[in-house]
């Protein structure tokens, strides 16, 4: 009898030892179906982690995400602060960035990082050109999240977000074919020449970043209207919203890019680095698909590395001109470069170009909800569609639509949207965290910081009773939907 009791029981051990190895699959899942299923996903490595026993991989696999305490954060705040002459102080609404790029934007921060390995070594350069610190790469970040083709509401544009009228002044010429305000080099020297003005103006960086933001009038006015007060913080609250939350973003940024590993974002491996790319010179008028064909790259690869030719061709009058590759295909442009001018366009017909605006292909879906005073030929004009395109996409057959009814719409990667995607709701993907609950923190300020829904899954998940009050070290399983 003891030996079927003893054999149970090891049976039982090695069970719960499987089981305990494969609740990490269970944590790539979409989104979980009870708070018992999250639970599960959870304790099993809370202590673990806690312990610092769980190994780096498992911690990805579980879509970690580590917060740490102001004490953390300050600490190595100060690390920064030793390294750069700007002052980069952590305040409340600074941690609230740094939650932004670390918490709820991960997936974002993760492909900006990736974009850094392209961007960042020749920002350096430049910086130094000028004598600059270093740290100012970061304002790039802010501005264009590292597209060349990035395009704000008011119509400022590139990696440095110059307006039209504002690049006639740095010698940015824009034309039919070509935008240099999405030049990687001109407009970054652009920047910096900027910049430089700016910090001989105010002898201050974190000014010098509200007027990069704001202009230079609104940061004099703010100092005035603060009594001749010059530190920013002090005149922070005569500035406006947008110019106020600018420079705690930049320290924000400063903190993430060089705490990411820390905070568990892994990036993916940039194709195109900056130092695996090369120009060639361009002395026909060339098209960027037969580059591509021939070269066998993707089409959008060319896009990337050359933003600043608007309509996929290099021109005539714009000729001789430079054509970013990657190193490895510029033997091979050079050998078939003759073959590639030689070949010709023809112009896309009718049929094709319908045919290009119903497919899915190349594309991705985001949700469009109808606001008041819209019609269907007005979303079909934003999103470069047809009205049929959208009624096919969503399977409509009435000619009505209504405010607050959600539209699926293809578009194309590239295309530069007037609002930022929404994600399909039913796309849904889970974060998990672990919390440790700070002085003066409730239940509903956790939530408000975290954007969950309710206090609900707070209460749930840690078994939160009127018996169990928020105390400061206290650790909380947190589960968000991105």
């Amino acid at each position: 009898m003891r030996k079927y009791l003893l054999l149970i029981f090891l049976c039982f051990a090695f069970a719960i030892q499987a089981d305990s190895q494969s609740l990490f699959n269970i944590l790539n899942k979409e989104k979980p179906e009870n708070i018992n299923e999250i639970n599960q996903r959870l304790i099993h490595f809370t202590s673990e982690i806690l312990n610092e026993d769980l190994p780096e991989n498992t911690v990805m696999d579980a879509n970690y995400i580590p917060v740490f305490s102001d004490e953390v954060y300050q600490e190595r705040m100060d690390k920064l602060n030793a390294k750069s002459p700007i002052q980069l102080d952590f305040k409340p609404i600074v941690r609230r960035y740094i939650d932004a790029y670390a918490i709820r934007h991960r997936e974002k921060t993760a492909k900006i990082i990736e974009r850094s390995e392209l961007y960042f070594p020749l920002f350096e350069e430049y910086l130094d050109k000028y004598q600059l610190p270093l740290e100012l790469k970061y304002l790039s970040v802010i501005e264009s999240a590292l597209d060349p083709k990035a395009k704000s509401r008011s119509g400022a544009i590139g990696l440095w977000q110059f307006m039209y009228n504002a690049s006639k002044m740095f010698d940015l010429r824009i034309t039919s074919y070509i935008d240099e305000r999405m030049d990687p080099d001109k407009s970054t020297e652009a920047a910096c020449k900027y910049l430089q003005y700016l910090y001989r103006i105010f002898g201050d960086w974190k000014l010098a970043l509200a007027a990069y933001n704001g202009g230079p009038g609104i940061v004099r006015e703010a100092i005035q209207r603060s009594g001749g007060k010059t530190d920013f913080w002090e005149i922070s609250p005569y500035l406006p919203e947008q110019t106020r939350n600018y420079v705690p973003a930049f320290i924000a940024v400063n903190y993430v890019m060089n705490y990411s590993s820390e905070h568990n974002i892994v990036p993916a491996k940039n194709v195109y680095p900056y130092f695996r790319i090369s120009p060639v010179t361009v002395n026909k008028p060339i098209s960027f698909q037969h580059v591509a064909k021939v070269l066998d790259l993707p089409i959008e690869a060319v896009r990337e590395l050359n933003p600043i030719y608007k309509c996929d061709l290099i021109p005539l009058c714009e000729l001789p001109a430079k054509l970013i590759l990657p190193i490895g295909k510029v033997g091979k442009f050079i050998d078939l470069e003759e073959v590639i001018y030689g070949m010709k366009d023809e112009p896309k017909k009718y049929l094709d170009l319908q045919k290009d605006l119903s497919t899915t292909e190349g594309k991705y879906c985001i949700i469009h909800s109808v606001e008041a005073g819209e019609y269907f030929h007005k979303i079909a004009m934003k999103y470069g569609c047809t009205i049929n395109n959208i009624k096919a996409w969503n399977e409509m057959d009435s000619p009505d639509i209504f405010i607050g009814q959600k539209l699926k719409i293809w578009v194309y990667p590239s295309d530069t949207l007037a609002q930022k995607p929404q994600r399909d709701p039913l796309l849904k993907k889970s974060s998990f965290l672990l919390y440790e609950v700070q002085a003066g923190d409730s239940l509903s300020s956790i939530a408000d910081r975290f954007q969950l829904e309710s206090t609900t899954d707070l209460v749930e998940l840690n078994s939160i009773t009127r018996s169990k009050k928020l105390v400061p070290g206290m650790v909380l399983k947190i589960v968000h939907y991105e």
